[in-house]
């Protein structure tokens, strides 16, 4: 059976991102011969996009929001209306490679893949995003390593820590089964790496196929719209609720003990960002610590450290390039 794939794209004031690589996305789908749909969730936009989509693409899906959510938020007003097997959540500031979709497919002939990423290329072809290696930093994980593997044997499926929210391919149905992206982490960052995590948990596996190269003008939309200073408190905040999901308690308490220790060093150093998403997370820990009860009521399999070492033992003993 042929597959078919629903391409999310959330947008906010993205019109020229949309004019250069709307069209790569459309030969990639075309070239590919599946059957598709897209779907351009809007994040009230003040510029033309909504105009421009429905002149040049009457084709396209628009949503249309009468307020800013975010990216978490609009990404998952896109999920909810996507219908095909299979769906590709993809930024508005990248450009897909005409054979894109060309070896993905074959990463969910086994029932329990839950998505792909592809290679993320820099408009200068430097390979910028590939598998994503998890590493314990202490009592937290270091979620930010790439690898690629040397002399990987050819049909060897290559494990990721996490899908990048910039170009994911993801069975549908069990992206529903986990209602799609997690708000708390609203409006940015992280999320995806949640997303990815509980599907591990559940038994899942992400996978990272090299051969489907896009080409991605990192952060473009987020930096173009958030002082750097916000993007840098809201960051290190998503990371903080993260450890506070998905730790378990040994760990946690261990993680807890070290964050709390390191307050008046911070303080010292005049490091005013890094209260300030402290500050932000406390205020979330309630919330946070909900969505980790209710995550659990869908009985994972695994705990993150089983998550963490089942990937590492995988590719270890492996001929890695890291980055």
């Amino acid at each position: 059976m042929n597959p078919s794939v629903s391409v999310i794209i959330p947008n906010f004031n993205g019109k020229k991102l949309l004019e250069e690589n709307l069209p790569s996305v459309f030969e990639a789908l075309n070239f590919s011969s599946h059957d598709y749909e897209v779907i351009i969730p809007d994040d009230a936009s003040a510029d033309d996009s909504i105009s421009f989509l429905k002149e040049k693409y009457p084709g396209i899906i628009v949503l249309s929001a009468k307020k800013n959510g975010g990216f978490t938020v609009n990404a998952n007003r896109g999920i909810s209306r996507a219908e095909k097997k299979y769906t590709l959540i993809l930024n508005n500031d990248v450009k897909l490679k005409k054979d894109y979709f060309s070896n993905q497919f074959r990463h969910f002939e086994k029932s329990g893949t839950f998505g792909v990423m592809g290679s993320i290329y820099s408009v200068d072809e430097k390979l910028i995003d590939a598998a994503k290696y998890p590493k314990w930093n202490g009592f937290q994980i270091n979620s930010t390593l790439n690898f690629s593997l040397l002399n990987a044997p050819r049909d060897f499926q290559i494990p990721t820590y996490f899908l990048s929210g910039a170009n994911a391919l993801i069975d549908t149905e069990k992206l529903k089964m986990l209602s799609g992206f997690n708000e708390i982490y609203s409006p940015f960052y992280m999320e995806d790496v949640d997303l990815s995590v509980r599907a591990w948990r559940m038994g899942w596996k992400c996978y990272y196929e090299p051969g489907a190269i896009c080409y991605h003008s990192v952060s473009d939309t987020i930096n173009k719209h958030n002082p750097s200073q916000k993007v840098k408190i809201i960051s290190k905040r998503n990371k903080f609720i993260f450890h506070e999901i998905h730790l378990g308690k040994r760990k946690k308490l261990f993680w807890k003990m070290k964050l709390f220790f390191l307050l008046p060093f911070r303080w010292l150093k005049l490091d005013f960002n890094f209260y300030q998403s402290f500050w932000e997370y406390f205020n979330l820990m309630g919330n946070a610590k909900l969505s980790a009860t209710e995550f659990m009521k869908q009985q994972p399999a695994k705990s993150i450290e089983e998550v963490v070492r089942e990937i590492q033992d995988s590719v270890d003993g492996m001929e890695k390039r890291m980055f």
